[in-house]
């Protein structure tokens, strides 16, 4: 494929250094030197989710000796992150909002996965198909036939097929009311950087996401079983049409577009690689998310907008990861992925602050109070055992689905949520 931009060049400049605790911290924020060129810079000023320095314009990382610097790229943006820890290794730009192509459906799939069994089956009407935009990359899916929720995941994520999207859509109650609970994921993941405007990632006015934001979609997804097991698949058999006269059904190859997850047009398959998603588009050129795992350490890297050739995205990609696996556990972090809202244990909270009964099946927080002691005290120890045990079933209930290192952030959050909900508790005072 041609490069997006060929006739634009990338700023050639000189990084400064600056020392910080910890190490050396290289940034492009005050450049020396700039060529002319007609190539869009990143904002002055980015958000800051996740860390200061996350904001900034240009490479930020920490140096220690013996740890080289990260390679250069032609990449608008990337960022290489530990996935269990969350800690941001190195960045670049990563919170510039950029066209995110077809990695937006690492979002489509993390928001949508969960309400189908794989196994269900839906005959696809003409009308599922309706509304792909021109150009779009699809699967090869046909109407009145039949096929499987894992048959039209594996469309979505090996050809990134826009048509198994709209057909998914369709199943979740149509493409608007997806967009809509898309945007509430993006939300609850904190990835404030992402609006939505398509499902597939097509290219639409506004609909814009960043490195980080991708990178946040990628964790999230991972949690699921099915989607490890659909990203991570380099290669199936899709149902084609029914042979003539029988009731048995043709089905034909499908290759990952990943070509570091398939070894595709020549590529080397890059050592430890477990998926996630690759896009193209026309606006947003290449971009990629990618997760691999080595000698216990695993690594998400996102790039996106390289300006040479197709394969740059992957060849930046790997020879970030390379730097990423000699670097992790070395290098000082310069911000960390944000946990997800912790939507579960406030749901849970504040439904056992209104609803929890004790043993008697009287409301704890409704308890008549008298002018004894004893009386005040009763009732401080029901409300503590009730918030307590609320608590218990919401940390458990999280844990179990977020990395270690993420389940240990949790408890430092609950005092503010205890002392909140006994603040609540007092302020409505003893039933009359």
């Amino acid at each position: 494929m041609p490069s997006i931009h060929p006739a634009l060049r990338r700023p050639v400049l000189t990084l400064c250094a600056a020392t910080l605790a910890g190490g050396t911290l290289l940034s492009a924020a005050a450049p020396i030197a700039f060529a002319e060129t007609s190539e869009p810079a990143p904002p002055d000023h980015m958000s800051t989710t996740g860390g200061d320095l996350l904001g900034r314009p240009g490479t930020q990382v920490h140096l220690v000796p013996g740890v080289p610097a990260p390679p250069r790229t032609t990449a608008r943006s990337w960022i290489v992150s530990d996935a269990d820890t969350g800690q941001v290794l190195a960045s670049h730009n990563p919170h510039w909002r950029l066209a995110p192509a077809s990695t937006l459906k690492m979002l489509f799939a993390d928001t949508v996965i969960p309400k189908f069994s794989k196994d269900e089956v839906h005959t696809v009407q003409p009308s599922d198909l309706a509304g792909i935009g021109d150009g779009s990359s699809m699967v090869g899916i046909k109407p009145n036939l039949p096929y499987s929720v894992a048959d039209l995941w594996r469309g979505v994520f090996l050809r990134s097929g826009n048509d198994a999207v709209h057909v998914l859509a369709t199943m979740n109650g149509g493409v608007d009311k997806t967009v809509a609970e898309m945007q509430q994921r993006a939300n609850d993941l904190q990835a404030y950087d992402t609006h939505v405007v398509s499902p597939d990632g097509y290219d639409m006015p506004g609909q814009v996401s960043s490195a980080y934001d991708l990178t946040l979609f990628a964790r999230a997804g991972l949690q699921n079983a099915d989607f490890r097991s659909y990203c991570s698949t380099a290669s199936a058999r899709f149902p084609g049409d029914y042979k003539k006269g029988t009731k048995d059904r043709d089905s034909f190859a499908i290759q990952n577009t990943d070509r570091l997850l398939s070894g595709a047009y020549g590529m080397q398959t890059y050592p430890g690689i477990m998926g996630v998603k690759n896009g193209y588009t026309t606006n947003a050129g290449n971009t990629y998310t990618g997760y691999a795992e080595r000698d216990g350490k695993k690594l998400l890297v996102t790039v996106m907008h390289p300006t040479v050739g197709s394969d740059e995205v992957y060849k930046e990609a790997a020879s970030l990861l390379d730097w990423g696996f000699a670097a992790d556990g070395k290098v000082q972090p310069v911000g960390e992925l944000v946990p997800p809202k912790n939507s579960e244990v406030q749901a849970s909270l504040a439904a056992g602050a209104d609803n929890k009964t004790d043993t008697n099946g009287s409301s704890s927080a409704s308890v008549h109070v008298g002018s004894s002691g004893s009386n005040t005290l009763a009732m401080t120890a029901g409300i503590g055992a009730v918030l307590l045990a609320v608590l218990a079933a919401g940390v458990l209930a999280v844990r179990k689905h977020w990395p270690a290192a993420v389940q240990e952030r949790l408890p430092d959050e609950m005092p503010e949520r205890l002392a909140d909900l006994w603040a609540r508790l007092r302020r409505r005072g003893p039933s009359q």
